[in-house]
């Protein structure tokens, strides 16, 4: 047994089997219908869809606020007293969960937040490798782990595209000329997270169907992937049969391991029904 617990948003969209093996926890992030503000991860994802389709209004994002951490860390601290909280965060520049971590850890021992630099599987995946470093190294000192949390922050990468550029527009991501001209054109911007911020790099043009497949393959040549995990990001809406394609290549590929993590209230409410992303480990 190591001496950690491992802490992160329900942003990053950690699976609940791995939050379950690895005893992670998660503090909620927000999702605003209206004038009605539930927390991440408590409804179906399909509410978000039904209120855009019947409102033509985007649902509304907001961070973890400190009292939300406060709560969190009075429970961890609680259940399991003397181990170290180690906070794998939300990329910082993106919301306000860092910060209200690093307030409310004020005046509290035993709590180290680590800007991740990710979001939804690219955190994911660095939670879950470093729930199976601290497995593997249970003597490992607290310099030894933020050191590899660093690493894998930097080692990690994604990229995805958004699923419905209505949603990108309704949001005020995109102007309305630039959807027309990539509804015309079929093009599919690519998202990805680049130091903290989510920027589109390129554009690929045709249906997901075709997109997909093409993109894995380049996005895992690109990166150099490890070829010990892969995980994909998607968005409730994707077709089956992507699935299909995109795991039989990665699978062809010599991935030996092969995650497919949907994403919750947060980034649904940005990329919308049927996003696709690809996410890995650089050598």
């Amino acid at each position: 047994m190591h001496n950690y617990v491992l802490l992160a948003e329900t942003g990053s969209d950690i699976p609940a089997e791995f939050a379950e093996r690895y005893g992670i926890y998660t503090v909620p992030m927000h999702v605003a219908f209206g004038d009605e503000t539930w927390d991440d991860r408590t409804f179906p994802i399909e509410d978000i869809y039904r209120f855009f389709e019947t409102t033509k209004t985007l649902t509304k994002t907001s961070g973890c606020t400190v009292g939300d951490f406060e709560t969190v860390f009075d429970k961890i601290q609680a259940e399991h007293p003397g181990k170290h909280i180690l906070h794998l965060a939300y990329s910082a520049v993106t919301t306000c969960s860092y910060q209200s971590a690093v307030i409310a850890a004020e005046g509290r021992s035993g709590i180290t937040s680590i800007d991740t630099k990710h979001v939804s599987a690219g955190q994911s995946l660095v939670l879950i490798l470093m729930a199976r470093y601290l497995e593997a190294n249970p003597n490992a000192t607290l310099e030894q782990v933020t050191a590899k949390a660093e690493e894998l922050s930097r080692k990690v990468c994604m990229g995805f595209f958004p699923g419905d550029l209505a949603y990108l527009r309704a949001g005020g991501r995109v102007s309305n000329a630039a959807y027309l001209g990539a509804k015309i054109l079929s093009l599919n911007p690519l998202i990805e997270l680049l130091d903290g911020y989510l920027k589109a790099t390129k554009k690929y043009r045709g249906k997901m169907d075709t997109v997909a497949p093409k993109f894995l393959r380049e996005y895992v040549e690109k990166n150099h992937f490890k070829r010990d995990v892969l995980a994909f990001v998607y968005s409730k809406g994707l077709k089956d049969s992507i699935r299909r394609e995109c795991d039989a290549i990665a699978k062809e590929l010599g991935f030996r391991e092969i995650l497919w993590i949907p994403t919750g209230g947060v980034v649904t409410t940005h990329c919308g029904p049927g996003g696709f992303g690809v996410c890995g480990v650089m050598e």
